[in-house]
């Protein structure tokens, strides 16, 4: 019986021993992004912001113009997601690495294109020299489901090699409104 307690307490031990190296990861993540900056950059970035701020504020006579905005803005997205038929439901970013000139940062995406759910994953590097900025995609990930098709694993498979998600972004929009077309094509003879 005494054997049992134990193994109940050292599990509970070892559980929240799990607890606080996760937590200290965390922690030290977070610290480490916030001294990437030094006092001077975030001042600066303060009264950038609120510089900013108060110019978009002159430009607005009140907060119903400020609401009217919010709507078309709106309006707008929603005209985009029903053109392209992309629905993004999460997205996550993680700053990875941050120097001068070099930042690199971890992506998680998902929603569903029409009625085909994925999920990506890839880290963007982006460099500037001088005043220009390059941005390079890697590490991609691409969680789809095949459905019948054995055509989309390839597919998933070259876009994850070559890390080309313009080209993801098109080939799956083509294929997913196509796909619907099939799928009320067959439903109608069914």
């Amino acid at each position: 019986m005494e054997e049992g307690i134990f193994q109940a307490y050292e599990n509970e031990i070892q559980a929240l021993e799990e607890e606080i190296r996760l937590l200290t990861e965390k922690y030290e993540d977070m610290r480490q992004e916030s001294t990437f900056f030094s006092d001077e950059d975030i001042l600066k970035a303060i009264k950038s912001l609120q510089e900013e701020t108060e110019g978009e504020t002159k430009g607005h006579e009140s907060p119903s113009d400020l609401k009217a905005q919010l709507e078309s803005l709106e309006t707008d997205l929603s005209f985009l997601m029903e053109f392209t038929g992309f629905h993004f439901t999460s997205h996550s970013k993680k700053t990875v690495e941050k120097t001068r000139n070099k930042t690199v940062q971890k992506h998680r995406l998902s929603g569903k294109c029409h009625s085909i759910p994925f999920q990506l994953e890839f880290q963007l590097l982006e460099m500037q020299k001088d005043e220009k900025v390059s941005v390079v995609v890697s590490d991609l990930s691409i969680i789809m489901e095949s459905r019948e098709d054995p055509n989309v694993s390839k597919f998933v498979s070259r876009t994850e090699e070559c890390g080309d998600l313009l080209t993801f972004f098109r080939n799956l929009s083509t294929y997913a409104e196509w796909y619907e077309h099939r799928r009320h094509t067959f439903l109608h003879f069914k």
